[in-house]
């Protein structure tokens, strides 16, 4: 099964046709951004190109795959490099195994420095040479500033990718020197093939579609995570009861998300609009506009520390307990 969905292959193929040192590729997540960059890398280190992208099968695209390609650079936060199965710099993987340090959430500048240096090497293979930057928008300020320049005078043979899920909370300039592609939305019949295609069992493919928003890499990804659409079905009355079991396989961020979606369909019906996560059933006649409205603001106040170290079973116990005393306020 490819990972790789024919949209994301459609839109490699019309900025691969297009010429340019940078580009920006943004959007909502679940759209594919970093799929998206990592096949426009593909295709210009690839030794065999086509119109429609990388060959696949040359040594230049094997190297990517088990990301080891001397030629291209990736700029993530040690978190999702690890999740995304890139290695870390020698350095930074030897101070994470001996406990120094936890690995950063944010893009380092010290990873963005080595990457300029790498930026002003020559080529190894000889097809010039990639930097993929990805989510854009966990560089801080002088991570970002550290690229600007390079950005905007890359030496000959470099091209950069950037992909984001928050263009907005990116400098100005940064946004200024790059070509922007605004990620295509796919149409849900694509989407549901897709899905079944990555083996979604088909019963669950339009329920977890429309959990995701109808962003396909995400619907995936509740797949992938252990969701069905029944235990999905199941969610909101679970929360209105406070059976923190509806959520003790999250994170505390991915719980956030899901109570918010709660929350969302609650407060579109109490205003008589159709609910976008759930089917109107699975919704239980419960909160007022007041308390959903109190419940909205206090996760997204929880949203801003989620990331922070603190106890996660306590935290999910702490968020199952708000929500079930939100919805059952009565005023």
């Amino acid at each position: 099964m490819s990972a790789v969905a024919p949209w994301i292959t459609e839109q490699a193929e019309a900025l691969l046709a297009q010429r340019g040192h940078a580009w920006l590729l943004q959007g909502p997540s679940g759209l594919g951004q970093y799929a998206l960059a990592l096949e426009m890398a593909r295709a210009w280190l690839c030794e065999q190109p086509t119109p429609q992208g990388a060959c696949g099968v040359c040594g230049s695209c094997h190297a990517i795959g088990v990301r080891t390609h001397a030629d291209l650079c990736v700029l993530m936060p040690e978190t999702a490099m690890q999740a995304l199965g890139w290695p870390l710099p020698e350095k930074a993987q030897q101070e994470l195994d001996d406990k120094k340090r936890k690995p950063s959430r944010e893009i380092r500048v010290e990873a963005m420095r080595d990457a300029i240096e790498f930026s002003q090497r020559t080529s190894a293979r000889g097809r010039g040479k990639a930097v993929l930057v990805y989510p854009a928008e966990r560089m801080n300020n002088v991570t970002a500033n550290a690229l600007l320049k390079t950005l905007e005078e890359p030496p000959g043979d470099v091209r950069f990718v950037l992909a984001t899920e928050a263009a907005h909370q990116l400098l100005p300039t940064i946004r200024s020197r790059c070509l922007g592609h605004t990620m295509r939305w796919p149409q849900p019949e694509q989407s549901q093939a897709w899905l079944a295609g990555q083996g979604v069992p088909a019963a669950d493919v339009p329920v977890l579609l429309r959990a995701a928003g109808g962003r396909p890499q995400e619907a995936l990804g509740l797949a992938q995570g252990g969701r069905t659409a029944k235990a999905w079905s199941q969610l909101p009355r679970a929360i209105s009861r406070g059976d923190v079991s509806a959520v003790s396989d999250c994170t505390p961020a991915e719980a956030i998300d899901l109570l918010q979606k709660v929350c969302h369909d609650l407060m579109a019906v109490q205003t008589g609009a159709a609910p976008r996560f759930f089917e109107p059933g699975d919704l239980p006649k419960v909160g007022t506009c007041e308390s959903l409205t109190a419940w909205w603001r206090e996760l997204a106040q929880e949203q801003k520390t989620a990331e922070h170290p603190f106890n996660a079973g306590l935290m999910l116990e702490s968020l199952v307990s708000r929500a079930r005393s939100a919805l059952h306020s009565a005023s």
